[in-house]
């Protein structure tokens, strides 16, 4: 038990730092437009590329998972992740920053499905969840990485920063992966079909495209919260961007209480409830009568959404008759298509219904995840092993 307590903080660890390196992304990306003379046009394709690299990255770690077992993947993948970012800034010319930001997605992706794996299996070593927790350690190393990362570039600059950034991440992994859990055996787990990358289980693609049902929303409030507060409802500068800050807190907080409201409710009804919650505060976003009330209910759905996630990579990590890799490794990647999705198609269709009606349709989409809940019952049989 020792042994898997040491393990459920060295993938906390692992999850803190993944969330750090995007978080120091993050305040890169501007200056990429002036380094590189680059239109914004030019750098929406750039971070698409990133996006495409981690999506692409994720089917084949299910499979490597498999064969060499998460822990390895982890610490490899979290080892080839720390210089990403030194890559990206210093790239001295534009198709070698696209080849760069192709990579950094492709090493973040396949790191983030074997910590996920590897969570899946302190949560069956200690028969308790622990997955909503290792995604709010994931927000606040986003958020130390941001803000951190945004002090040292105003102060020493972007290759500093990308470089410390590097230092910080590279140290973390060599102290945390070693303590990482080794994947034990399991033996109702099925072998890995020849040349299949794509599994045949319709049941778990469901949970796949309920995740991704999941993060559209998330993507929404994201991207286009403040365009609708200040649109729409008038909202000043300030105030536009208390939409997706409120939505952000409550998430990250929530994620920290979720593993104690899932281990006493259960992962399908903690699902249930999480799913009304976070479609009562966008239906409510979507027909606020001013900003103050829209802001208010972009937080209050922030509360639903946080563990809806982790939920869904649970039931994936222990989905019967398949390795926890493989299963989350297809379920992240159709989810995260849906951030891929999002900022671009809600964007369209905002332009043409409005985005008041947006977010109401978006509530029934976090319905369905609703009515699907009993779908993730596999995440309520952990047991200590």
């Amino acid at each position: 038990m020792q042994q898997a307590q040491t393990g459920r903080w060295a993938v906390a660890a692992m999850f803190a730092t993944n969330g750090f390196v995007m978080g120091a992304w993050a305040p890169q990306i501007p200056l990429l437009l002036t380094r590189h003379d680059i239109t914004t046009s030019m750098l929406g394709l750039l971070i698409l590329g990133l996006g495409l690299g981690a999506v692409a990255a994720m089917l084949f770690a299910g499979r490597l998972i498999q064969t060499y077992g998460s822990r390895s993947i982890a610490r490899a993948f979290g080892l080839a992740t720390a210089p990403a970012l030194p890559l990206v800034v210093l790239a001295p010319n534009l198709p070698l920053l696209a080849l760069a930001m192709a990579l950094m997605g492709a090493l973040i992706g396949c790191m983030d499905v074997a910590m996920n794996a590897n969570a899946v299996e302190v949560e069956r070593r200690l028969g308790r969840a622990i997955m909503s927790s290792s995604h709010g350690f994931w927000s606040l190393g986003g958020f130390v990485g941001g803000i951190a990362g945004s002090y040292v570039i105003a102060k020493f600059g972007a290759e500093s920063q990308a470089l410390t950034v590097a230092a910080l991440a590279l140290i973390t992994v060599l102290l945390a992966g070693p303590k990482l859990l080794a994947d034990a055996p399991h033996p109702t787990e099925t072998k890995p079909e020849p040349h299949a990358l794509f599994p045949r289980d319709a049941s778990l693609w469901i949970l796949g495209f309920m995740a991704l049902f999941c993060m559209v929303p998330e993507g929404a409030v994201l991207d286009w919260a403040a365009i609708y507060l200040n649109r729409e409802l008038g909202a000043d500068l300030f105030r536009s961007g208390l939409g997706f800050a409120g939505f952000a807190a409550t998430m990250a907080l929530m994620r920290f209480a979720g593993d104690r409201l899932r281990n006493r409710f259960g992962a399908v009804k903690t699902l249930q409830i999480s799913g009304l919650i976070s479609a009562a505060g966008l239906l409510g976003a979507g027909f606020a009568p001013n900003d103050i009330t829209a802001i208010a209910c972009f937080t209050f759905a922030g509360l639903g959404v946080a563990n809806m996630v982790p939920i869904l990579f649970s039931a994936a990590g222990n989905h019967p008759g398949m390795a926890a890799g493989a299963a989350i490794s297809t379920v992240t990647m159709v989810g995260y298509a849906g951030i891929l999705i999002a900022p671009s198609s809600i964007g369209f269709i905002g332009d043409h219904i409005g985005f008041r009606a947006t977010y109401a349709a978006l509530a029934v989409v976090l319905l369905i995840v609703t009515a699907l809940a009993p779908r993730v019952k596999a995440a309520d049989g952990l047991k200590p092993l």
